[in-house]
């Protein structure tokens, strides 16, 4: 079936309201009305983006992220069911598809979103978010900082290469939809 018959995905623009469905966005301005930490000098600033929950018992892992998928189709999300997770573009941005969860935790179609994720921002995805992540031509490969969690990754990689049940994660078929917008983001 051509691409163009398939049902489109606009990308937006990440922006804190529009991503707020699925999560935060990482990357805001500096903020000093006293509600978190921040500190600006001459020579430096700091403040406290957003404190990464990965549930109970959980081990934060950082880990570093290689997308290099550049279809302008999407036919799966991946949810994790335990933990948040984040990501920053640090190469080159990235496209962030997601979804929110029915509450039979399936893919809420109603609620797919394609966000354009500038290199130096990020997103920090809510437990129970379906996503996939897209890279653009001539982009080809963006490196990303991830914040997930350590048993995830584990159980992730151990289902993916070893065909086992996931048991914090889930893969599952969509409907086949084709990103748009993609000239307006190149």
């Amino acid at each position: 079936m051509p691409t163009d018959s398939y049902p489109s995905l606009t990308i937006q623009p990440l922006s804190a309201e529009a991503f707020n469905a699925y999560g935060w966005m990482l990357g805001k301005p500096l903020k000093r009305d006293g509600h978190a930490p921040a500190y600006t000098s001459p020579a430096s600033d700091f403040w406290r983006e957003h404190l990464f929950d990965t549930g109970a018992a959980g081990e934060t892992e950082v880990l570093w992220v290689k997308y290099r998928n550049a279809d302008e189709t999407v036919a799966s999300l991946e949810a994790h069911w335990l933990t948040q997770q984040a990501i920053v573009p640090l190469t080159g941005p990235v496209i962030q598809i997601v979804a929110t969860s029915t509450e039979g935790g399936q893919p809420d179609m109603e609620s797919l979103r394609a966000f354009w994720v500038p290199q130096g921002e990020g997103v920090c995805m809510r437990p129970h978010c379906w996503h996939a992540t897209r890279v653009l031509q001539p982009h080809g490969e963006s490196t990303c900082l991830m914040l997930t969690r350590r048993s995830t990754t584990y159980d992730l990689v151990v289902h993916l290469e070893t065909g086992a049940p996931a048991c914090e994660s889930a893969i599952k078929p969509i409907p086949t939809h084709r990103l748009a917008g993609l000239s307006d983001n190149r």
